[in-house]
């Protein structure tokens, strides 16, 4: 052969690729480490299972709740790190919005004369202020502790879909703000005998003070009695729900905490509050979300309130644990009305009960 003589590129002698051999990478771009090459798997690339999930991740479809917690995130032990973290941070804000509101009071000379007093300004309409945002600081801790800690979505604490559903809170307050209006009548009139509206207090203290209590109270009331609603309704329960098999244990252990947590006052006021969040635990787990308990906190708490200002009654410390008898009467029968109307509603117009 003459080696002047240009060969062809592929001699006849040379054996022809194996079909079995793993492609060839001559040619290809290096691959970042860690990463798949696009368009499938290879001989050379590592399986997509095996990189783990970098966001949040929701649990199986169909879950109720209760069950919104558990997605495989954490361990099995991985609830007491969340169920710390929240409730330590919840305390410590709390604790942090009073320094400030009694620091603000000394700058301002502006504390109660009262030394023993529990009030943090004796004008009781700041005074208010101050503690609607000590308790409505709680919503975004417990989004906080569901993302980042329980790596679920923050939106699963709302509702099972994954977030507050606006139009199904609209339908619950039709219903439960009447009703509330209604309740609130009955017990006034049965108890104006014992002690009438506003006996307690300074009277109406005028109608720039009164609108300016309602201004407040419009403002933070529903942030309030939301907060309340998403720590022992709502993540509580979740938190829970991801070592028991029923949502009931949960839901039992949130509505006593959720007792609690309102101070000792009358056995009928506890016991008032302790049915009451029993019944609306489980119209949570029936409906697959907290919007209908909202409502029915936000109108409890802004009608009360709203007395309480045209009263004069704004720097009373007595909450629902001091509720006479005849309030723990009137919601035996108030609260299962409420809970079985919207029930009953949310099954006819299906909504979600269970993750999609």
């Amino acid at each position: 052969m003459n080696p002047d003589v240009p060969q062809p590129p592929h001699s006849s002698s040379s054996p022809p690729p194996s079909p079995w051999a793993p492609p060839s990478s001559a040619g290809e771009p290096p691959r970042p480490p860690g990463q798949a090459w696009p368009g499938g798997q290879g001989w050379d690339r590592p399986p997509e299972w095996s990189r783990p999930p970098t966001g949040p991740v929701r649990a199986p479809s169909g879950s109720r709740y209760d069950e919104q917690g558990r997605n495989g995130q954490g361990g099995r032990f991985g609830w007491i790190g969340e169920l710390s973290a929240v409730v330590g941070l919840v305390l410590l804000a709390v604790v942090v919005v009073g320094i400030v509101g009694m620091v603000l009071a000394e700058l301002l000379d502006a504390g109660p004369a009262d030394a023993d007093s529990d009030l943090f300004f004796e004008n009781p309409v700041a005074d208010l202020v101050v503690q609607l945002l000590g308790i409505a600081i709680a919503i975004p801790i417990v989004l906080w502790g569901a993302r980042v800690i329980g790596r679920r979505p923050a939106g699963t604490v709302s509702s099972v879909v994954g977030r507050l559903r606006w139009g199904w809170l609209g339908r619950c307050a039709a219903v439960g703000f009447p009703l509330m209006v209604v309740q609130i009548g009955v017990l006034i009139a049965w108890t104006w005998n014992d002690e009438p509206v506003g006996e307690s207090g300074s009277g109406f203290p005028g109608w720039p003070v009164f609108l300016l209590s309602l201004a407040v109270i419009l403002a933070l009331v529903p942030f309030q009695a939301a907060a309340e609603e998403y720590v022992f309704r709502g993540w509580l329960v979740q938190v829970v729900g991801r070592v028991v098999r029923t949502p009931w244990p949960a839901v039992a252990v949130a509505s006593l905490l959720f007792a609690l947590a309102h101070g000792f006052g009358e056995l009928s006021g506890f016991l008032l509050l302790l049915y009451s969040a029993l019944w609306w635990g489980w119209l949570v787990i029936r409906t697959g979300g907290l919007e209908a308990v909202i409502v029915m906190h936000v109108a409890n708490n802004l009608l009360a309130f709203g007395l309480a200002a045209g009263f004069g009654e704004l720097a009373s410390t007595e909450t629902a644990a001091d509720a006479p008898w005849q309030a723990m009467v009137a919601e035996l029968v108030f609260a299962p009305l409420y809970c079985l109307t919207v029930a009953r509603t949310a099954g006819r117009r299906g909504i979600e009960r269970v993750s999609p």
